[in-house]
């Protein structure tokens, strides 16, 4: 049985509307280490194989909580569980920077950069690309319906970087006046495709169409190491508007023939043959 105090991350996950698979990861390793502080022996077996199920139902279509629910062992060790949970707390913070430092590079002078919802590998890219000295604007989507963009909007204008928000339904519009995208990832699959907010793929394909290179910024433990893009189950949420039921999918999937890399702490990756 789960203690009501892991329960309540995992709660505190499922609600959860702009931050996305990269913090969901990391929660998810604060349940682990919660549950090495309460539990030991052949309680603490059971509750990690529960914990492991409970958060890869979060959201089925993130392989980090699919590969985090791997990465802990199943052991009656508190020690252990504590130690696996902070390394992989430290090693996402260790990719994110990493990505921040090489993504950056592919930042030229007056670039205009168009985004669709909220990365923190993203941020981590424009924030070292700011501290190059580089100068650049960001388009980004509002990311309707849970608005992560209009939380992006904020951190940019903290930071001082110039932007313009549009609505999702001028990604093929503005798209036009970009000169690079970059996007994070929920997930990248086995055969190189990309799992992201929806509207991911609308902005690819206007990328395609416009010669604007697309980029996808996400850590090594995103990557799933059995599933292809048909494999994936992608998340529903209710929502309605008006009184009319409005159909929600949170992601779409993202073919890596619109992909020119992916940016991970590894360099950076052209799907599908070096995933």
């Amino acid at each position: 049985m789960i203690p009501k105090e892991v329960m309540r991350i995992i709660e505190e996950m499922r609600l959860e509307r702009i931050r996305g698979a990269s913090y969901l990861a990391k929660k998810g390793a604060e349940a682990y280490l919660l549950l090495s502080e309460l539990l030991q022996g052949d309680e603490l077996k059971e509750a990690i194989r529960e914990v492991g199920r409970e958060i890869r139902a979060v959201n089925p279509s993130m392989a980090s909580l699919y590969n985090l629910s791997r990465f802990i062992p199943i052991t009656g060790d508190p020690k252990t569980v504590r130690m696996k949970a902070e390394e992989f707390v430290r090693l996402s913070e260790e990719a994110r920077k990493e990505i921040g430092n090489i993504g950056s590079e592919l930042i030229d002078e007056n670039e205009v950069i168009i985004t669709h919802s909220f990365s923190s590998a993203v941020l981590e890219i424009l924030k070292n690309a700011l501290r190059k000295g580089k100068r650049f604007k960001v388009i980004l989507t509002e990311s309707s319906p849970d608005y992560e963009g209009l939380h992006l909007s904020k951190e940019l204008d903290a930071l001082g970087v110039p932007f313009e928000v549009i609505t999702d339904a001028q990604i093929g519009l503005f798209a036009e006046k970009a000169t690079l995208a970059l996007v994070g990832a929920d997930s990248v699959t086995k055969d190189g495709a990309v799992v992201n907010k929806a509207g991911t793929k609308l902005l690819a394909l206007a990328c395609h169409d416009a010669g604007v290179p697309f980029y996808v910024a996400a850590e090594s433990f995103k990557m799933h190491p059995e599933a292809d893009a048909k494999d994936v189950e992608l998340m529903e949420r209710p929502y309605s508007r008006q009184g009319y039921r409005v159909r929600n999918y949170l992601f779409d999937i993202t073919p890596w023939k619109y992909i020119r890399g992916i940016i991970t702490e590894l360099g950076i990756l052209v799907p599908p043959k070096e995933i």
